[in-house]
């Protein structure tokens, strides 16, 4: 099978050459989605470099539409069998990606999560830490299926599902879109653990509380407005 990567990018000339060696390194069939959002601090250069590598395809925004409008650019382009999202820091480990596709692969789901709270949590603020838990708490009771970890980034899915979303997310609240719309289409998530050491603001984390706020909006409306 093939996996298509999407990866957004913002600002991440000093981490981004690692995150794509080691996805590179990895033993599986794939294509690389690449989503420049308007970056400032050198990742473009970094980029055309990568453009010319087998098997790698660079897009660039010419402003900022945040990480949701960038993995729906990524989506557009995406050929592969599985398509799973990939951040451009170093916050998950690449290496347990074939354990995160590998329920999708054996055909028990369309739909695959990375749950940081099934695995190993590293670093993570006391306040990331129950909102994470609050909106997992969330999907369960509003969609009627349990679930760890709403917000991870390990996210995979069969292309044909994820494609056939009509999603309008720009910023984070592509994790509580997507998780609503595969829920109410009737499909169902098997989470696997994977590990997860946060960044802090200062290392270059862009999530907020506005952002909870919003993914709590996003849960809600979702199950009863749309």
């Amino acid at each position: 099978m093939k996996l298509s990567f999407i990866i957004p990018i913002y600002n991440e000339a000093d981490l981004i050459e690692t995150v794509l060696k080691r996805v590179r390194a990895l033993p599986i069939e794939k294509e690389l989605i690449l989503v420049d959002d308007c970056s400032t601090d050198g990742t473009a250069e970094i980029l055309k470099k990568e453009a010319l590598k087998p098997d790698t395809l660079v897009i660039t925004h010419t402003e900022n539409r945040g990480k949701g409008a960038s993995i729906r650019t990524g989506l557009k382009h995406a050929t592969g069998d599985i398509v799973i999202i990939q951040d451009a820091d170093l916050e998950y480990n690449p290496k347990e990606i074939p354990a995160v596709i590998q329920p999708i692969v054996d055909g028990r789901t369309r739909v695959a999560y990375g749950s940081r709270f099934l695995g190993e949590v590293k670093r993570m603020r006391l306040a990331n830490y129950v909102a994470n838990k609050f909106l997992a708490f969330l999907v369960t009771i509003l969609y009627g299926q349990r679930i760890t970890d709403e917000a991870t980034a390990y996210k995979a899915f069969r292309r044909e599902v994820v494609q056939g979303l009509h999603l309008t997310c720009r910023r984070f609240e592509f994790c509580p879109e997507v998780t609503a719309k595969v829920m109410r289409q009737g499909e169902r998530i098997i989470e696997v653990p994977v590990t997860f050491t946060a960044r802090s603001v200062e290392e270059g984390k862009k999530i907020g509380w506005r952002d909870f706020l919003i993914a709590v909006y996003v849960l809600f409306k979702y199950r009863f407005f749309r």
